[in-house]
């Protein structure tokens, strides 16, 4: 029966009321409780991970608490994500594919159309909406990236993040990448600082780590005939690729031979594992990378370093993942627990062709010189800079596999996945089935006994679109699998029955002059041998089937701008932060995400703080961004001064401060005089006191790390304070003001860079 809440509203209740409690029966509701037996399940997702990463993928790099769970488990060799990080994650924890649910490339854009809102439909429940339901708890530990950049401010919304979409626990950063030794870092609902500095030896593998432990012991002490679902996604290995100094020494010398023999000792190796067939051939280099011999010693050495420090980063990985693997054990729950081990995509041409100490390059569409990166050769690794390595050792991380992350070939889509069951199944070995990202979710279903809801907190779902992987779990056989169509800025995929059609997209070329190639991938995992002009009825019917299943899951517009261009146009959209025009931000204030800040970049712009400050006061006004680019606003030695940081390269106004205590207004402003650059001057209480010509400016990105007032919270946008961060203003911030000019020209095309 139902009765009345004193509130007025329907509830339930199955026992009876009277006058008193004597003539009154009571009723509890039944606890929702998973399945008997259901295991814990833990999701370990890496980032840009290539297919031949891993040791037990052919590595040289050692990974042994990852190999373990291969030991004991299964070790899949035809499994596909998405391309990109963003679309991954929203496919692996929603049964859907990416478009469907609105993420065509990453959260850090809306283009206005139902599949590139940057954000996951309420109408696709995440596996943690759907567990917590069937009675698990659920933990999210690491990169979140699903949530529109815009809403990831101290007010949100919050409903797109992860505590929003079925996480009871969060620990972890909401963007695309963060700085190893200071990142930006949120718990549940609220941004932190944290806990550790860089001086006292903090690593966010490691802290990641240590906050999934503690997870996972409470859970344990406080529930334990509970289930729980952990969902640990670490930093690592997207760029930048950072790790201690005893891991970085640990690879001195390794990479000397070059990516050309790593491909050959890769290939050998996965051939002696079998990942590979023993007739696979390595296909030709990709377009743009030189052959190792060809390179000057300079050249040699540097790229070298840059492959030691993605090995270092990955490594001590593994040993952090390892200490989970461990405490999960020693708890006594290895018995119960299933292990999910991927890539979110290939490895990462974002590091072009001569490597990158800087996140800031790629993102504004330039690239560095051989030059820049020599002179920074030594801190390749450190906090100092965040490096990527060059194309080579992206293509060799792929091995065998053509191209990168972002593209549809094999080396962006095929990727590592390690299945470790429970011990009472003792399934283990090699699984040569076909599968996507789309099929962890029905297969984690399967397992655990349960439908996916109609509805979730009253909204309807849409269908899943993944088939269960649980079949292959007792044997090798073929794949249930039948078809799955990929796109990515334009690039275009489709396989079906063990065949491929495949087309790279040029940015900005006509669609209809894309080549397309076709691969029978059964027996050509390396896609080298292209039967398109063999056979053009198969081409044909794999296109057609491509454009079918394309407007079924809402693919379509395509779209092939770059990361860059879309963000620019975000700030365009209705409502968003970066739309404003003035800002005011008080003394206190959290720290501002990036695309939550005033967009300040080619354009006008002016900045006063109002302060209460007296001779010897001292710190940072306002500050955003990092290392890597920005701006910074603060008083030291006596001085006033700003900063604008471009590429590490500062331009400096600066002034003596002969000031009674009192309130005062100090001003930076810009104006825009041609296409990024301008005239800077600086005021104090109305008066000039310096102006400079400014002839480089940032065209659409400064850091990844967001706005700070009152201090510079993480990595020091000038070194002129580095060593006394987050060197905070001593004096009283009144407000801080920023008024943006009307001469932001729109989204402008640019020559592109793939």
């Amino acid at each position: 029966m139902s009765t009345t809440s004193a509130l007025g509203s329907p509830e339930r209740f199955e026992g009876m009321i009277g006058t008193t409690h004597q003539d009154s029966r009571p009723w509890w509701p039944p606890e929702e409780r998973a399945p008997e037996g259901s295991p814990n399940v833990v999701v370990i997702l890496l980032d840009d991970v290539g297919f031949a990463s891993l040791g037990c993928y052919g590595s040289e790099i050692e990974t042994p608490n990852l190999d373990s769970l291969a030991n004991r488990g299964l070790t899949y060799t035809n499994f596909h994500t998405t391309a990109l990080c963003s679309p991954t994650r929203a496919s692996l924890l929603t049964g859907r594919n990416h478009h469907s649910v609105g993420m065509s490339i990453i959260a850090n854009a809306d283009s206005g159309y139902p599949s590139k809102r940057g954000a996951v439909t309420d109408h696709a429940g995440t596996l943690a909406e759907m567990l917590r339901e069937a009675g698990y708890s659920t933990y999210a530990v690491g990169k979140w990236h699903l949530a529109p950049v815009t809403q990831t401010s101290a007010v949100g919304p919050f409903d797109q993040w992860p505590l929003g979409r079925g996480f009871e626990h969060f620990y972890g950063f909401l963007d695309a990448l963060t700085d190893q030794f200071e990142p930006e870092l949120v718990n549940d609902n609220h941004r932190i600082d944290p806990p550790r500095t860089p001086e006292e030896g903090y690593t966010l593998n490691e802290d990641l780590v240590d906050r999934a432990i503690g997870y996972t012991t409470d859970h344990v002490s406080l529930a334990p005939d509970k289930p729980f679902f952990m969902y640990l996604a670490p930093g690592a290995t997207h760029s930048p690729h950072q790790a201690p100094d005893e891991w970085l020494k640990k690879y001195r010398g390794r990479y000397d031979d070059g990516w050309d023999i790593a491909r050959e000792r890769r290939l050998a190796a996965q051939k002696q594992l079998g990942i590979v067939p023993r007739d696979t051939k390595l296909p030709a280099r990709n377009p743009g990378v030189p052959a190792w011999d060809g390179l000057t010693d300079e050249e040699k050495r540097l790229f070298a370093r840059f492959q030691e420090a993605y090995a270092a980063f990955l490594d001590h990985t593994d040993h952090e993942l390892g200490r989970l693997m461990r405490h999960i054990e020693e708890i006594g729950q290895q018995e119960n627990t299933i292990y999910f081990l991927m890539s979110d995509n290939g490895a990462s041409q974002e590091g072009q062709q001569y490597g990158s100490t800087s996140t800031t390059f790629y993102e504004n569409n330039d690239a560095e010189s051989l030059e820049f990166n020599l002179e920074r050769i030594d801190l390749i690794g450190t906090r100092h800079v965040r490096n990527n390595y060059p194309l080579g050792w992206a293509m060799a991380a792929n091995t065998p596999l053509k191209r990168y992350k972002q593209n549809t070939h094999a080396g962006g889509v095929r990727d590592p996945l390690i299945v470790a069951l429970p011990k009472r199944h003792g399934a283990h070995g090699l699984r040569t089935q076909f599968h996507h990202v789309t099929d962890i979710v029905p297969t984690i279903l399967d397992v655990v006994g349960i439908e996916p809801p109609a509805q979730i907190r009253g909204v309807a779902q849409m269908p899943i679109h993944g088939t269960s992987m649980a079949y292959t779990f007792d044997k090798d056989c073929e794949s249930r699998k039948s078809a799955q169509y990929f796109e990515m800025f334009g690039h275009r995929a489709i396989w079906k029955d063990g065949w491929k059609a495949v087309a790279y997209h040029p940015r900005g070329g006509d669609y209809a002059d894309d080549r397309w190639e076709l691969y029978h991938v059964d027996a050509d995992v390396a896609e080298v041998r292209d039967l398109a002009g063999e056979m053009p009825e198969k081409l044909k019917e794999l296109e057609d089937l491509w454009w079918s299943e394309a407007r079924k899951y809402g693919v379509l517009p395509l779209d092939d701008r770059g990361f860059a261009m879309r963000r620019a146009e975000s700030r365009l959209l209705p409502g968003a932060p970066r739309g404003r025009s003035h800002y005011r931000l008080f003394g206190g204030t959290t720290k501002v995400p990036m695309g939550a800040s005033p967009f300040i970049l080619d354009r006008s712009y002016g900045i006063s703080a109002r302060v209460i400050t007296g001779p010897d006061d001292e710190g940072v006004l306002v500050a955003c961004g990092g290392v890597c680019g920005g701006y910074t606003f603060y008083l030291m030695d006596g001085r006033l001064r700003h900063q604008y940081n471009y590429y590490e390269q500062q331009y400096t106004l600066e002034s003596p401060l002969i000031l009674s205590r009192g309130e005062h207004v100090f001003r930076y402003e810009f104006a825009k005089t041609g296409e990024l650059c301008g005239t800077a001057r600086m005021l104090v209480d109305g008066r000039v006191v310096d102006s400079k010509d400014i002839d480089a400016t940032s065209r659409y990105f400064m850091d990844w790390e967001g706005l700070d007032v009152g201090r510079d919270g993480l990595s020091p946008v000038s070194p002129d304070y580095a060593d006394r961060r987050p060197f905070a203003f001593t004096g009283e911030i009144k407000s801080i003001d920023f008024d943006l000019g009307d001469d932001l020209d729109g989204p402008a095309d640019y020559e592109p860079m793939d």
